[in-house]
């Protein structure tokens, strides 16, 4: 079949683009065709120009790297359009169908029409054509951010898989809130092009689940009940065993691995840390001979005497484990508003509840509420980073502020953004929790972090100075029970001064509360307690 020389101009025009990036990547003066030469070629600066051509050469395939990337995201939303369109046409074409058997004939000859014209399997072409049919009739702002090249084509497919169970409404709202820069409580942060697809996952996966139109308590409920081990057998006579868990119980199990193997760090262990990690998982379930259950290796007496008792429950050794946030009148019971579970994100308030009133010793809450423990801002005077500003940074940041890392707060370190020796503080907003891994980068390269705040992690600057913004936690205004409306007052305490309430504080800004109890929180404290 001849091809439509419209298309065939269209081509052209494509190779005309390659062949001027192409031309960017020439002029660097390092080969481009073939394999790439180690040497740089003599590009000279033009007259008059101070220049460092290497300098330039480097800009110039970052540039490249840049445009061809806005180009694939244009071409895959034009491959969209097509498939909506041939979608359209060949239903068009065909008879309609007299039966559910003709109608499922109908897609199994589209789906292998696409297969053929792109040359991918049954499955792949099925999954563009769902693709292609939910951008183009549910999720119009993805679409437009794909043709603007402001999102790949991997945000867009991510956009899709977040809001296929979502009705119309959820849908449009949580494309919004990640592509509508006006709408309410937009995302903060990193654009979602501009942070690696699997990030912008893991925050769509978190907005879902905290505004999905079905509670998360009714939810997990349904889906406890698929929990599972499967196995599944890889190369190398290798395998995978998974377990398919409640994200407290999940979480509990990772963190708790995670400990173990730290603790049997030392100069004579050549495991790396996912190593150690796998073999603690093996031991504990084989033999239940772990280091920290047993309190080897410099556990602590609370680890060994858990070893020494044995697992009676999850509460028992999930207590430790557990870093979760909670509003306080979903803590009471008022409003079912998801809680956040560190390394997770929501899960339900019942389930926090039950971490609380079981006596989590992990527990923390992201509450807006007064200041009442560890100074946040401490000047000059002291270089070491307590506990409570460790809490606040994980609270802050939730994970290393670094573009794209995903490792959890857990692992992290606390690092001066301006140094101590250069006249640094000891403050929140002069901190960053990078991971080990960026937290070395920055002090052996040119990557250098941007200053944060108390409410902001610090984004980085690139050797060739570009800039980068972290991502930042969604937080968002707690829900208020619809009985109880907010309403600024004090209360005299004890010592004559006026004490804040919940309702006045409300409209700051999110903060984190170290341990020590409010006379509030020590009531609330009993009367969970009393519950039980």
């Amino acid at each position: 079949m001849q091809t439509n020389p419209v298309v065939v101009q269209a081509e052209e025009a494509v190779d005309a683009s390659v062949a001027a990036f192409t031309a960017v990547l020439a002029g660097s003066g390092f080969a481009v065709s073939g394999a790439v030469s180690l040497a740089p070629g003599r590009a000279e600066a033009p007259a008059g120009v101070d220049d460092d051509p290497l300098r330039r050469a480097a800009d110039g395939a970052l540039d490249v790297l840049a445009g061809v990337a806005r180009c694939e995201a244009k071409l895959a939303a034009l491959k969209v359009q097509a498939v909506a369109v041939l979608t359209a046409a060949l239903k068009a074409l065909d008879a309609p169908a007299a039966s559910a058997y003709a109608a499922m004939a109908q897609d199994r000859s589209l789906v292998a029409e696409v297969g053929c014209a792109l040359a991918i399997g049954d499955r792949a072409a099925g999954a563009l054509l769902a693709e292609s049919h939910a951008l183009t009739t549910s999720l119009p702002r993805t679409l437009a951010a794909l043709q603007s090249g402001m999102v790949s084509w991997a945000h867009a497919r991510t956009m899709v898989e977040q809001t296929v169970t979502l009705d119309p409404a959820a849908a449009s709202a949580l494309e919004a809130h990640f592509l509508d820069p006006g709408a309410p409580n937009p995302a903060r942060g990193c654009p979602v092009g501009e942070m690696p697809a699997y990030r912008f996952r893991a925050k769509a996966r978190m907005w879902r689940e905290r505004h999905h139109p079905e509670s998360l308590e009714k939810r997990h409920a349904r889906s406890v009940a698929d929990r599972r081990v499967e196995h599944c057998p890889d190369n190398d006579a290798m395998a995978w065993i998974s377990a398919y868990l409640p994200a407290v119980t999940a979480t509990a199990i990772w963190n708790h691995c995670t400990a173990a193997a730290r603790r049997l760090e030392g100069p004579n262990e050549r495991r790396t840390l996912s190593q150690r990690r796998a073999d603690e998982f093996t031991a504990a379930l084989l033999d239940g001979n772990s280091a920290v259950r047993y309190g080897r290796d410099g556990a602590d007496g609370a680890d060994a005497a858990r070893g020494e008792e044995g697992v009676s429950g999850p509460s028992s050794w999930i207590r430790p484990q557990v870093l979760v946030t909670v509003p306080v009148f979903s803590l009471i019971g008022l409003t079912d508003e998801p809680a956040m579970l560190d390394g997770h994100g929501p899960i339900p308030a019942s389930m926090a509840r039950d971490l609380v009133a079981n006596g989590a010793g992990s527990f923390y809450r992201v509450l807006v509420d007064p200041r009442d423990g560890a100074p946040l801002e401490i000047g000059r005077t002291s270089y070491r980073v307590g506990t409570a500003m460790r809490n606040w940074l994980r609270m802050r940041d939730g994970k290393c502020p670094f573009p794209g890392c995903s490792n959890h707060s857990l692992d992290n370190e606390a690092d001066h953004i301006l140094a101590w020796h250069h006249g640094g503080t000891t403050g929140i907003s002069n901190l960053g929790q990078p991971c080990p891994k960026h937290h070395k980068l920055r002090h052996t390269s040119a990557w250098k972090p941007t200053p944060a705040t108390k409410n902001d992690p610090p984004g980085w600057i690139s050797p060739s100075g570009r800039r980068y913004k972290s991502e930042e936690q969604d937080w968002e205004p707690p829900h208020w029970p619809e009985q109880r409306r907010p309403e600024v007052e004090a209360e005299p305490q004890g010592n004559g001064r006026l004490y804040p309430t919940l309702s006045d504080a409300v409209r700051g800004h999110v903060d984190f509360v170290p341990s020590g109890l409010s006379p509030g929180e020590d009531g609330l404290a009993r009367f969970l307690h009393a519950r039980t």
